[in-house]
């Protein structure tokens, strides 16, 4: 398994509780081994039974667990661009169309959370505590928003290098109105706010889109129609350069009661799912997880997980 592992795919499929064991596995070899989830409705903590927070606690030796809330970080990102908003317009900096929407409509205020959430990732990459990391990702749409960050920031750095000569050619008097603008584009004594995120995000995509240091799998369920939305989702994947060799299909009915008829149907429309799954991802590992009765819940349940991830 690389040194990190991302779990993606749409909502309701079991990301999180495949992160979750997979983190209990890798730390039962010893590995010290943090569990990140950047999914908004953060079911990390039910998982382990433990309450999380927005920094990593010790959940069991080896382990560590955290829950990012987005929403508590992006302020400061939203706010870069809503003071050059505001104070580009009261002094009356003039934009052409496409400046201004490479600026304003590029999807940072919107995308604060994304910001965010890449940034917290960078931050624990870095910082060389722990030998692997699991990510439990957001859903799809949100997780491909954080590895096309670096091309949004690179939009708002050419518009603001483009206003840039305005801002140093305006008097004094003048640019003491701009103190807010002017945090952001080229505060002296200091680099520039924007590209500082912009090269954060650039980092943490690159170890992102390593293959001999991360491995995205996507977690799927035995339907047809989910077949199709992992279809979908591993074609943008590879538009991003996002290492994807693993399909984890959760919830597969295998023991039955055979006196069972409905239950005897399903099995079997299973068992056509897997066939056709196999058949469409020729290339792929294919990882099964039994159907559980219930919520999975707590170490002991992780750990039995866990086993059929590693088989």
């Amino acid at each position: 398994m690389t040194e990190h592992v991302l779990y993606g795919g749409k909502g309701g499929v079991g990301k999180t509780t495949m992160a979750a064991a997979t983190g209990v596995a890798l730390a039962g070899r010893g590995e010290r081994t943090l569990v990140v989830s950047t999914d908004p409705a953060h079911s990390l903590s039910d998982s382990f039974e433990t309450d999380l927070g927005g920094e990593p606690i010790e959940v069991q030796e080896d382990l560590f667990a955290v829950e990012i809330d987005p929403e508590s970080r992006a302020d400061r990102y939203q706010s870069i661009v809503s003071a050059i908003a505001s104070d580009l317009r009261a002094v009356g900096i003039s934009l052409s169309e496409d400046e201004v929407e490479r600026l304003f409509g590029s999807g940072i205020p919107a995308g604060g959370d994304e910001a965010a959430a890449l940034d917290v990732l960078a931050e624990y990459v870095d910082s060389g505590e722990y030998d692997r990391i699991v990510f439990d990702t957001a859903p799809t749409g949100h997780t491909l928003r954080l590895l096309e960050l670096p091309e949004v920031l690179d939009a708002a750095l050419e518009t603001t290098d483009s206003v840039r000569g305005q801002l140093h050619r305006m008097a004094t008097s003048t640019r003491s109105m701009l103190m807010g603008p002017a945090a952001y584009f080229g505060r002296e004594g200091g680099e520039d706010e924007l590209a500082e995120l912009k090269t954060r995000m650039e980092r943490a995509r690159e170890v992102l889109r390593d293959p001999e240091r991360t491995e995205f799998r996507a977690v799927l369920i035995p339907e047809r129609m989910a077949i199709s939305e992992t279809e979908r989702l591993v074609e943008r994947l590879k538009e991003v350069e996002m290492p994807v060799e693993t399909l984890v299909v959760n919830k597969v009915l295998e023991e039955i009661d055979e006196d069972c008829s409905r239950c005897r149907t399903r099995r079997d429309q299973h068992r056509q799912c897997l066939a056709e799954i196999r058949e469409t991802f020729p290339e792929f590992e294919i990882l099964t997880v039994p159907d559980e009765t219930g919520e999975v819940h707590g170490v002991d349940s992780l750990e039995q997980i866990a086993e059929q991830l590693e088989s």
